[in-house]
C-alpha cells in the first residue's frame, strides 16, 4: 500500500493511518531530510524482528530512532551540556547523536556499552509521524531510490557523515 502524504502540510487524517499500521505491528517507508527510511515502532518487538528480516541484519543490530524536539532526546539519553549544546546548533538536521542510552531505551536498540543513535530530521512527514506515534520510530536503514538499500547514507555538504 502506498499512502502519499503532502511534504509541506502533513494531512492529520493520513498521519493517523500510518501511525494505525505502526502500531499493529507494521514497517514503513519514510522520507528523512536525506533519504527514505524503513521504520517501525521502537517498542514492538515482532517489528524490529520484521526490519531484520526484511534488511538481512543481525538481529542484535542496534537500531537508531528519532525523536521530535530536544525535549524528547532526553526521556532516552543522557544528554551533556556540550552535547546538547551542539544538538541545539545542528538539529533538525540530518546529524545522528550517539549518546548514553536511558532504561526506557529497549534493548535491541542499544550498542553494548549502553548508547543509543538518536536523530531529529528537518522533515514535515517524518516528525508528524513522530509525534503522533510519541517519539518512538525506529530508523534503522535508509533507501536511496536511486541505488537501493543502503546503510551509509550520503555525505553532507560540510564533508560529515550523516544518517
Amino acid at each position: 500500500m502506498i499512502i502519499t502524504i503532502n511534504p509541506k502540510n502533513p494531512q492529520r487524517r493520513l498521519i493517523r493511518r500510518v501511525v494505525g499500521i505502526l502500531e499493529g505491528g507494521g514497517v514503513i517507508g519514510y522520507p528523512t531530510d536525506t533519504i527514505y527510511g524503513v521504520g517501525c515502532d521502537l517498542f514492538n518487538p515482532e517489528a524490529i524482528r520484521k526490519v531484520h528480516r526484511l534488511k538481512k541484519l543481525d538481529g542484535k543490530k542496534p537500531l537508531s530512532f528519532i525523536c521530535s524536539d530536544l525535549k524528547d532526546i532526553s526521556q532516552y539519553a543522557y544528554v551533556s551540556n556540550y552535547a546538547y549544546k551542539m544538538m541545539k546548533r545542528l538539529l533538525p538536521g540530518a546529524y545522528t547523536f550517539v549518546l548514553k542510552a536511558t532504561k526506557l531505551v529497549p534493548k535491541i536498540a542499544m550498542t553494548k556499552q549502553n548508547t543509543v543513535g538518536i536523530r531529529i530530521p528537518d522533515n514535515k512527514i517524518c516528525l508528524a509521524l513522530v509525534k503522533e506515534l510519541g517519539t518512538r520510530l525506529s530508523a534503522p536503514v535508509f533507501i536511496n531510490p536511486m541505488r537501493g538499500y543502503t546503510m551509509n547514507p550520503p555525505r553532507s555538504k560540510n564533508g560529515l557523515e550523516n544518517s
